[in-house]
């Protein structure tokens, strides 16, 4: 017999034909009838304090499993909350899916008065979205968000919202099977611009690889080309992914003068899986003499660096189609032969590579400051795979990127391209969420702290065992510095802090203070208690970096 349930149904079912298993969001007036499946579904929902929270640890989510975050959101006011949250995937190519009720149908841009009515709420989202897509009836729920899923595998990763009519979501739905995912067929492969990488790598002295994040599933196939004597050099969202204490690796160190050096020098480069923006390069330009592009969006394959030769795919099939190619061994055996260095030895760091490396060592320490010394004692006291949850904070950018070694096993969660207040300690709870048997720490300035403390409410009551570190350094450090810089006197800038371990207190959560002396024992305690802990450091002003 028939079973006739409402679309809020059909949104809940087709969520777990596709695998979800959590949610991040806040209940509102509209979207009621999602809530009233998600206890028979198996979905655990995680409330957060306000609904950029949920999209931040969203993202975080996302980050860690690989796989979409998924946040619930009300009409109006509950979904716009959410807009800085999805620009913020966006920018990192993250894939999270924002579902949100909207107005009811034959209602949209009537200026009627509906409760948390908005003008366009659907062109809204899809300003800063890949798309907003609006369904019109609850039958089409299953095979849309189906699509939504497969398209998170097959394109490139970014930010989906998906508006259901208010009207749709309470009326009635006769209930069917959801849509189970399509399984993802192998792409096409360009046979003759493989063969042309092979050989371009072949042929190169001083070839250099940039992998983004875009390049984080071809990472055995990176680290295969590290091993044979490629040079790795990575955006900050592909930190990691090759080993970087390997004399191969570069670093996470893009933004560098010297990298861009070492970009000019490299005879062959091959870009993988990166925009090659402004917000990686911070105001440089790279320019070499040959550039190999691999991306899965064909419209990035030439952003910021022209390619010589440009595929477009997914990294780890081509990138695997290379390293097992015999060809490709063949050609690198004869350049290290011809180069009079045995296999053994280039697999090291030829002597071009330790300039680099040298170089761009040299020019990460004039912004050390403080943030160093707070790195090497973190990751001291942290398991290798422990994941950090950063933030637009010296101590992430000037700290944690270049003076935390991370592993393949490490994850940095840092919001590169959009460049975000706020978004660490949400984050932290979505990575926690996602790997609850990890260590996960969450490490950002005070500033980006006061942005979404109210978070801290939400890991209290999940009763996660996450080390909150907040550096403090007086306020928004880096703007008073780019005031100075500019002979403006500093103003708004240096801030009134309230006891932030007071207030952790209050909230339920531990709250300490910390030196540089006790941070590690401090930060190991914290990885074992029954709540999250706030640990402050404060950091003097001397060590401000200029």
């Amino acid at each position: 017999m028939a079973e006739v349930v409402t679309g809020g149904a059909a949104v809940i079912d087709s969520l777990v034909a596709n695998g979800v298993r959590h949610v991040f969001g806040i209940p509102g007036t509209h979207n009621l009838e999602l809530y009233r499946y998600l206890p028979a579904s198996g979905i655990r929902h995680i409330v957060t304090r306000h609904e950029q929270g949920a999209g931040y640890a969203a993202d975080g989510y996302a980050r860690v499993t690989g796989g979409p975050g998924v946040l619930i959101t009300t009409s109006g006011p509950g979904i716009t909350n959410a807009i800085t949250a999805l620009a913020t995937s966006y920018a990192d190519s993250v894939p999270t899916l924002a579902i949100s009720p909207g107005p009811p149908r034959g209602t949209v841009g009537k200026d009627v008065g509906w409760l948390h009515e908005l003008k366009n709420q659907q062109g809204a989202l899809d300003a800063v979205c890949d798309r907003s897509i609006r369904v019109e009836s609850a039958d089409e729920l299953p095979e849309t968000i189906a699509d939504i899923f497969a398209g998170f595998r097959t394109r490139r990763p970014r930010p989906v919202h998906l508006e259901i009519p208010v009207d749709v979501l309470e009326g009635e739905w006769v209930r069917r099977t959801a849509t189970p995912p399509p399984a993802a067929l192998p792409a096409d492969l360009d046979s003759v611009a493989i063969g042309n990488l092979i050989t371009a790598l072949g042929q190169a002295t001083r070839p250099l690889l940039i992998a983004g994040g875009g390049a984080r599933g071809a990472g055995e196939e990176i680290r295969a080309l590290a091993a044979r004597g490629v040079p790795v050099l990575t955006t900050v969202n592909g930190k990691g992914i090759l080993d970087e204490t390997d004399p191969l690796s570069l670093g996470a160190s893009i933004r560098l003068a010297a990298a861009h050096q070492a970009v000019a020098e490299a005879d062959l480069v091959i870009a993988v899986g990166t925009e090659l923006g402004d917000s990686d390069l911070w105001g440089g330009v790279l320019e070499s003499a040959q550039v190999i592009r691999i991306d899965l969006d064909p419209g990035q394959l030439h952003k910021n660096l022209r390619a010589d030769l440009a595929i477009t795919g997914d990294a780890q099939q081509i990138l695997h189609a290379v390293v097992t190619n015999s060809h490709f061994t063949a050609e690198r055996e004869r350049e290290t032969a011809a180069a009079g260095r045995p296999e053994a030895e280039a697999a090291g760091a030829a002597e071009h590579v330790v300039g680099w490396r040298r170089a761009i060592v040299a020019e990460a320490a004039k912004d050390a400051g403080a943030w160093a010394e707070v790195q090497r004692v973190l990751a001291g006291v942290l398991p290798a795979d422990a994941v950090v949850a950063g933030d637009s904070s010296q101590v992430t950018y000037y700290g944690t990127v270049h003076y935390w070694p991370f592993t393949p096993a490490n994850r940095l969660l840092y919001p590169t391209g959009y460049a975000t207040l706020g978004y660490g300690l949400p984050a932290a709870i979505g990575a926690k969420i996602a790997a609850p048997e990890r260590a996960v720490v969450g490490l950002f300035g005070d500033g980006a702290a006061m942005f979404t403390i109210q978070e801290l409410v939400t890991a209290t009551e999940l009763k996660l065992a996450l080390p909150i570190v907040v550096a403090d350094n007086g306020g928004y450090a880096e703007i008073r510095e780019q005031m100075v810089d500019r002979g403006i006197a500093p103003q708004a800038v240096d801030l009134y802090q309230p006891d932030l371990p007071a207030l952790a207190r209050a909230i339920g959560a531990y709250g300490v203070e910390a030196t540089i002396e006790t941070l590690g024992a401090l930060t190991a305690e914290a990885l074992t208690a029954d709540r999250p802990t706030l640990i402050l450091l404060p950091i003097p002003t001397r060590d401000h970096t200029a």
